[in-house]
């Protein structure tokens, strides 16, 4: 039997090689995150309901399951000096129910650069033409405004797919104060960051309807993405 990779692979692949043709290096930070990392780093606040347990699967010593790849922001830069253009795929862990669209484990794509001078025009150049390259050139896309702690100002993109609206992902121009987490001063460099569900983009991609398919290792459905 013949056999092939999984459909997230593939299609992870994919992407990281999409950003690398734009000078993105791509980057691995660890699943099992530090409470500084994954929240404090990125100015999610103590009350902030993403860190409670019934959304945030807390191990010892006030490590995580990391809840999101931003948790790999600060840490990437940590032996790098601006400018710098990192994306960090990798699988995320949500406390949650899962249903067709929602699951417990998923996958993302971060992705962030800085450099002096960059500006809110860099990000939605960069994203427009990923997202056009994945979903043909004629697909429409939109921004509308949204609050992220770690960006100011923040955004969410979204992709007109089969006659309707959806959002795609997350980004933002890199607050001012993450930039100093990383130790990069503010006012000579700037950066912008965007997150995205891989799952989402995938399904949209391969018409995969249920998010939890790719995840029961069902070899029939595996079979489908040769």
């Amino acid at each position: 039997m013949q056999g092939t990779l999984h459909p997230i692979t593939q299609f992870t692949s994919y992407l990281v090689k999409l950003f690398e043709e734009l000078g993105f290096e791509v980057v691995e930070t660890p699943e099992i995150e530090s409470e500084w990392y994954n929240f404090d780093s990125l100015l999610v606040p103590a009350n902030h309901p993403a860190r409670d347990e019934q959304d945030t699967f807390w191990l010892s010593d006030k490590k995580v399951l990391r809840t999101q790849t931003s948790a790999g922001q600060v840490r990437s830069m940590e032996n790098r000096q601006p400018p710098a253009r990192i994306v960090i795929p990798g699988r995320v862990y949500r406390n949650e129910k899962t249903d067709a669209t929602h699951e417990a484990v998923f996958d993302q794509f971060e992705g962030f650069a800085i450099d002096k001078n960059i500006t809110l025009a860099d990000l939605k150049g960069t994203i427009e033409y990923i997202l056009k390259k994945i979903y043909g050139g004629s697909i429409k896309v939109r921004t509308r405004p949204h609050y992220y702690p770690f960006v100011e100002p923040g955004m969410d993109f979204d992709i007109f797919f089969e006659n309707k609206w959806l959002e795609v992902m997350g980004s933002g121009m890199i607050h001012p104060e993450v930039l100093k987490n990383m130790h990069i001063d503010p006012k000579i460099f700037q950066g912008f960051a965007f997150g995205m569900g891989i799952n989402r983009l995938m399904m949209l991609y391969y018409g995969i309807k249920d998010i939890r398919l790719p995840y029961q290792n069902d070899i029939r459905f595996i079979k489908q993405f040769k």
